[in-house]
Formats: C-alpha cells, structure tokens, sequence
C-alpha cells in the first residue's frame, strides 16, 4: 500500500504542521483514501489543498505556511516578516503579509507587489521572508511612522525576541540603521521612500519598549527632547540606574510603565525597584511616570504634565 502515514505527517512537521493535498498524492496516496484519513485523524483544512495536522490551531505561523506552500513564489514581508524575526510590534495585522513582484491576486492576504533584490530575502524558521533591514525598511515607507518605529526601534536594540526569530537572535540587534538606511536606497523610487529616510533618523536603538518609543516620538512631536537613557549612578550604593527620558537641566526624569507592553509583571514589579533608585539620584529631582495607555491613549495630557513639570 503507498501512502505511508508517519512520512505524511513528518512531512507536515517539518512544514509548520501543513501539508498539502498534492504532496500527499505525490507520495501515493489516493484522493479518496487520503481524504478518509484525513478527516477520521482530525486534520483541519486550512485553505482548498492545505492541511494543518490534528490538535494544531491555524494561527499567523501557520497561514504563512499554507500560502507559501500554495504559492512558492511568495515572499513574507511586512508584519508578518517582523513576526519572524522576532520584532517586537504593536498588535498584529489580520492578514498575512507578501511581496511578489508579478503575482496575481491573493486571497486570504495582502500582497506587495514590489521588487526584491537578492540580498532581500533569507529564510526564518523554514519560511522565505525579507531580511530584517529589507522588512523595516517596508514597514517605514508603508506603515503609519508611529508603528513602524515601534519595530525598527525593537530591531536596533536588546528587546525583541518574542516571535520565532533566529535562534540566538534574542538579546541582540538584529540589524544597524546602516542596512536599513541601504535597504531603502536600494530602491529610491519607491513610494514613501523619502518620508522614510526621514523617519529612520528618528530611531533609537536605547529604546527600551514600545511604549518609550511612542513616547519619545510624542514629545519629539511637541518640540520636547530629552536625553534618552542616560546613565545614571546612585550615590550610597553605586549602582547604574537610566531612566527612560531625563531633562537634566530641570531635574525631571519621565518614565513609561505598564507590564502589557513592557514585558511581564516580573518587569513591572523590577521598574518599580528602579524608580527607588531614580529617586536617590542627585540629578533628579522630580520623576513623572505614565503608564502604557496614557502614551497611546493620551498623549495630550502626558505634554501637558511634563510642560507643567518644566515650569
């Protein structure tokens, strides 16, 4: 009898727990006898010839693979080449995210139809994406700034490493503003390519969270440009102490908080521990602290208290 059913399902394994109808014909199996398998084993069908093995739900990962697999054409880009490499974001797109220079329409997605050269495209966790520096250089010409900074910030600096990402990955930048700075040179004629360039020079790789990025683009926004991350050292005990933004001549420091964004309740639990230390510092005299929803939700007021606070 062909068709064997460990091959099939290492084959889906290996293929982020998809396999499609035409590899399993292609190994021996019948239609009919596939079909009978399929459905008393408790596979779902994911898309028309795409299945996703039993117990498995049919997240972001796996929508990546049942297209790419569909289409061997496609590329991940976008959002959902962020999520690959391991970019820290703000929530994710509904749709998967492709480029393919020629492609017809694609269902279920969201296609790009731009150019790629070469050097663009490498392989995360089994799938063809674009490069890191290739990705955030989409995201600045194609995404609001505010969010595509969020991601080029995460990718310059210490703190992304919550998607798949390359092993290892976590911890280190993925990549310099140089590469980014080159992916967006690589094609010029791009539309939002300059508003880009623009927007890159506005990226700190100190950033320590979405929410600080958010918040220094706030008040970069409002004429307001304090030193981020400065390093700071707390006199009876010597230890290094950098608050997210400090406005040294004022003695103000401002920090940003909420465990949603900012990594875990652990986290929450150490920023307030290191708000102790801020206070013990001889630099600073008063610190303002807003929570996550306050820099998304309610930037005015956040002006309006730190303009206060400046006198």
């Amino acid at each position: 009898m062909t068709g064997d059913r460990a091959s099939l399902r290492a084959r889906a394994d290996a293929q982020g727990g998809v396999v499609l109808t035409a590899q399993a014909l292609a190994e021996g199996w019948t239609r009919g006898r596939l079909g009978r398998f399929l459905t008393a084993g408790g596979w779902t069908r994911v898309r028309p010839g795409a299945w996703l093995v039993p117990g498995r739900e049919a997240g972001p990962a796996e929508l990546l693979w049942t297209h790419q697999l569909l289409r061997p054409e496609l590329v991940v880009s976008h959002w959902s080449a962020a999520m690959l490499h391991g970019v820290e974001t703000g929530p994710p797109g509904e749709r998967p995210d492709f480029i393919c220079p020629a492609a017809a329409a694609l269902k279920g997605a969201t296609l790009h139809r731009l150019p790629l050269a070469p050097g663009d495209v490498t392989v995360v966790a089994g799938l063809r994406a674009t490069t890191v520096a290739r990705t955030m250089a989409d995201l600045l010409r194609a995404r609001p700034r505010d969010d595509a900074l969020v991601a080029v910030d995460s990718a310059l600096s210490w703190r992304h490493g919550r998607g798949s990402g390359p092993p290892g990955s976590r911890g280190r930048p993925l990549t310099t503003l140089d590469d980014i700075g080159r992916a967006l040179i690589r094609s010029p004629s791009l539309r939002g390519a300059r508003a880009a360039a623009w927007w890159l020079a506005m990226a700190d790789p100190r950033s320590g969270s979405p929410a600080e990025t958010l918040a220094r683009l706030r008040m970069n926004d409002a004429g307001l440009h304090p030193e981020t991350q400065a390093v700071l050292v707390v006199p009876a005990t010597g230890r290094r102490v950098c608050p997210d933004f400090l406005f040294r001549r004022q003695g103000l420091a401002v920090e940003t908080e909420g465990y949603a964004w900012h990594g875990s309740r652990a986290q929450h639990q150490r920023d307030a521990i290191r708000f102790n230390a801020l206070a013990a510092c001889p630099e600073v005299r008063r610190i303002l602290r807003f929570t996550t929803a306050d820099v998304r939700d309610r930037p005015a007021m956040m002006i309006r208290d730190i303009r206060d606070a400046l006198g």
